[in-house]
């Protein structure tokens, strides 16, 4: 490894100590970072595989955590942005499998109340907020009963 892709795999080391990337996304920058060249974009990736910079499990774990507790999605979504950062089906199911449920299921039901304090007097409110739950990311076998005893308080 020449002096020049020493320095850029110190700089990628540097990014991946500050935040998890997945496989794709720290071969993007590597790709960047070499000019488009191949080979070495992928032995830079291959040396930060090597010393457990990167970590796809350990990403797709961290992704799952923080848009389950924090951004408020549901298992679908959270699902589909991994599967689209390249992640395996296994790694996946096992990073929803670590999210604290009890904390999920009450994001989720304070997100939906929200929703719902702004659809009070719409007489469309529970389609709205089944429609907005699904978008989330939530199933509707998850919601279903949250929203019918939410709408039916009026």
């Amino acid at each position: 490894m020449d002096d020049k892709l020493k320095k850029t795999l110190s700089r990628l080391q540097a990014q991946c100590v500050r935040r998890e990337y997945c496989v794709r996304d720290i071969k993007a920058k590597a790709l960047k970072a070499t000019e488009g060249d191949e080979a070495a974009a992928q032995e830079l990736v291959e040396s930060l595989l090597q010393d457990r910079f990167v970590d796809d499990a350990r990403y797709a774990a961290a992704f799952a955590r923080e848009k389950s507790s924090i951004a408020g999605w549901g298992p679908v979504k959270i699902s589909y942005a991994l599967a689209a950062k390249g992640i395996d089906r296994q790694v996946i199911a096992a990073a929803l499998e670590e999210r604290d449920e009890s904390a999920s299921s009450a994001r989720m039901e304070s997100v939906l109340a929200a929703k719902y304090r702004t659809l009070k007097d719409d007489p469309q409110a529970k389609l709205k907020l089944l429609r907005f739950a699904l978008s989330r990311g939530y199933n509707y076998d998850q919601i279903k009963d949250f929203v019918n005893g939410i709408t039916e308080k009026k």
